[in-house]
């Protein structure tokens, strides 16, 4: 943010944030793309998911781990990834490769498979112990499949629990799914059952689109956490949470 602007505005911490974070979702960016947004946005970046296989398809990805790491921006790959692993019983293979990237985050997700609750947190346990920041993921990509709020709650404090850094709350990079109903409405009522029983702190609310961002940042101020934003959205996010739009004017201090 511009040094010296004599506005009276909500106070962002500085990076590395534990909250307030906005999770940046590339889907295919190039080495310019890069540079282009870290030079008009860097400072709101702190987070960039790699989403779903693109690290797998992509031409540039280690040039692109190291632009990132370069402008010290730490990447995760998209928990698809990890599924299809899971899938395919190469879960080590997956982990050695992720380590060989220079990767510190990995995220663990069930959105797209079914696996024993159980068995996902004793994955979130043994990465975690292997030196990992892991992010875990609850809520399934099925905009059909709804899950009683409850169950979220008990299946993020179980995530929490096993050694998860945060728990990134399903919305898919459409912001359809999950926290989502299908015509992008949030589901208001499971967010307040998530909130009242776990610190929003420990929570990232995947939440791509603007409309979806303003009830949240307005539900829990500027330092709500948020996943999946374009990288074009990442500066017009960022004046949101400093009540520079008409959208949260007012209701962020």
């Amino acid at each position: 943010m511009t040094a010296g602007a004599p506005l009276d505005l909500p106070a962002r911490t500085s990076k590395p944030r534990d909250v307030g974070i906005t999770a940046l979702m590339d889907r295919g960016m190039s080495l310019a793309d890069v540079d282009g947004l870290m030079e008009v946005a860097g400072s709101a970046v702190d987070i960039v998911k790699l989403g779903f296989g693109t690290a797998v398809a992509t031409e540039n990805l280690e040039p692109k781990l190291a632009r990132w790491r370069e402008h010290g921006v730490p990447v995760v790959l998209g928990g698809t990834l990890t599924e299809i692993a899971i899938l395919q019983g190469r879960v080590d293979r997956y982990v050695d490769w992720v380590r060989s990237l220079g990767l510190e985050l990995i995220e663990v997700s069930d959105g797209s498979i079914t696996i024993d609750h159980a068995d996902k947190c004793a994955l979130i346990a043994r990465l975690a112990d292997q030196g990992f920041t892991v992010m875990s993921e609850v809520g399934s990509k099925d905009a059909t499949e709804i899950m009683a709020p409850y169950r979220w709650v008990e299946q993020i404090q179980a995530e929490l629990a096993a050694g998860a850094w945060k728990v990134v709350c399903e919305g898919r990079e459409t912001g359809t799914a999950g926290i989502a109903r299908p015509d992008g409405e949030l589901r208001q009522g499971l967010i307040d059952e998530i909130a009242h029983a776990v610190d929003p702190g420990k929570v990232v609310f995947e939440a791509p689109r603007k409309d979806q961002q303003v009830v949240l940042i307005r539900r829990f101020g500027p330092d709500v956490n948020l996943g999946n934003v374009p990288p074009s959205e990442v500066l017009p996010l960022e004046t949101m949470r400093l009540g520079l739009r008409n959208d949260t004017m007012g209701h962020v201090r």
